[in-house]
């Protein structure tokens, strides 16, 4: 399946060359630039993820948020994913690495949907502009949520 994906990239690509050279280089020298402004960022945290990886072997990471870890590690992963300020492109491939490593669907479904719904570091900028009482509303909702998204990635997955 990747390998259809990166096929279609470089037929697609082609294609814009060909159609227009100047766009094609412009728009390659602007994914080069994001490119290069992601990767610090995607490296600390890979190399942070893999570091825990490697100094906890699977049985500890298991333990801890793996599928037998039950409520306890499903609220664990929420609460973390709920403090934790990644971007997305950064905590997908991080819940790739953990789910390698032992970790099991419903805490990693909680840990992405709270990471990605919740934002326990933003709220003082989010006060500002929405005021206190829907900030507030917002991040409990959307904590209760990463709860149903578990739930709902054990039924699925498991």
């Amino acid at each position: 399946m990747n390998t259809a994906f990166y096929i279609l990239t470089f037929a697609l690509l082609t294609a814009s060359y060909f159609k227009d050279k100047n766009k094609t280089k412009k728009a390659l020298k602007k994914a080069w630039k994001a490119f290069e402004n992601i990767l610090p960022e995607f490296l600390v945290v890979i190399l942070f993820v893999g570091f825990i990886i490697a100094a906890m072997d699977p049985e500890l990471i298991s333990k801890i948020i793996g599928a037998d870890s039950g409520a306890m590690g499903v609220i664990l992963s929420s609460v973390v994913g709920a403090i934790t300020l990644i971007p997305g492109f950064v905590a997908f491939p991080m819940a790739a690495l953990l789910l390698e490593g032992g970790a099991g669907y419903m805490q990693i479904g909680a840990f992405v949907s709270s990471l990605m719904m919740v934002g326990v570091v933003t709220i003082p900028v989010e006060v500002k502009y929405f005021g206190k009482k829907i900030t507030i509303a917002r991040n409990v909702i959307a904590f209760l949520f990463s709860f149903v998204v578990a739930i709902v990635m054990g039924v699925v997955l498991s």
